[in-house]
């Protein structure tokens, strides 16, 4: 399992930018490093009362486009002292951004300890220190910091040569330890609904089918989708129409390619959100189980 330590983001990190290498578009680049330093300065504001801090564009990797950032802090008048400084404003960004695009279909183990919370999910563990967590939970209560990390992946999503996008610390990484694939800038990329605590995200999917509701009404289906058992319901009237017109003819093992609306809670505790309820807004294609021939020779 990978483990990383959100302590690594503390004094700079390097935005990954994944697609064509060793080029991105300018208006792309320029939009995103801005959102990202408006985000540092909102978070900052938050975190460290009385001190300023510059972001600035320290180097460029190879590979994919790389940017390293660096925050500068910078005491206000003297005003408190340099004892008073967190200096965990990247880690925070990073953090935020990491929580806010967990893979909704993979299950999540979230461990509360008394000096750090650690998210696992699939191969990757997460360690959060608490101070972090909880400047965290402070900083998403902004609007103009939400909107700031919104208006990063708005530039992002924008850009179809953008294939995917990432942080990691040092530029000789060759991959970022925090991957976030083009299919989850959406989280991000408008502002959180004014109900913070729900959400709702769709994500294209392929079910397959344990257990068939061969009518219409409120009773659900039963999936597996990527290893995990799932019910939902099936809203698709031209799926129905058509399975009732005979055109499609459905068997154990089959399997439908979805539009799959999953319907999100955030834990107030933790940050993060969990999957509550799911529901089959399309069924784009039915496809049947492969089934074993003998060849008769």
């Amino acid at each position: 399992m990978q483990v990383v330590d959100a302590r690594e983001f503390e004094e700079a990190f390097v935005l990954y930018f994944g697609g064509k290498p060793k080029r991105i578009n300018a208006y792309t680049l320029a939009s995103s490093l801005v959102s990202i330093a408006d985000a540092v300065k909102s978070a900052n504001t938050l975190i460290n009362p009385g001190y300023d801090v510059e972001v600035v564009v320290e180097s460029f990797g190879e590979g994919s486009f790389k940017v390293k950032v660096k925050t500068l802090y910078h005491g206000a008048k003297n005003l408190f002292s340099k004892d008073n400084l967190k200096a965990v404003t990247l880690s925070v960004i990073a953090a935020y951004v990491y929580q806010y695009t967990l893979s909704p279909d993979i299950e999540i183990n979230v461990i509360v300890n008394n000096n750090e919370v650690v998210i696992e999910q699939g191969d990757k563990k997460i360690s959060i220190p608490r101070e972090v967590h909880e400047c965290v939970k402070e900083v998403e209560k902004s609007e103009k910091f939400k909107q700031s990390i919104g208006k990063t992946f708005e530039a992002l999503e924008k850009d179809k040569n953008i294939e995917s996008f990432g942080i990691t610390p040092r530029v000789e990484d060759k991959s970022p330890v925090l991957l976030i694939p083009r299919s989850r800038f959406t989280l991000l990329s408008e502002s959180p609904e004014a109900e913070e605590n729900q959400r709702s995200i769709i994500e294209a999917a392929d079910l397959h089918i344990l257990r068939a509701i061969l009518e219409r009404g409120d009773r659900k289906w039963e999936f597996v989708w990527r290893g995990i058992k799932i019910s939902a319901l099936v809203l698709d009237e031209k799926f129905f129409s058509d399975f009732f017109a005979h055109k499609i003819m459905i068997a154990p093992g089959d399997s439908i390619e979805v539009k799959l609306k999953i319907y999100q809670s955030r834990d107030e505790g933790t940050g993060i959100f969990t999957n509550n309820r799911y529901v089959v807004t399309e069924v784009i294609r039915h496809i049947p189980r492969m089934k074993q021939t003998t060849i008769e020779v």
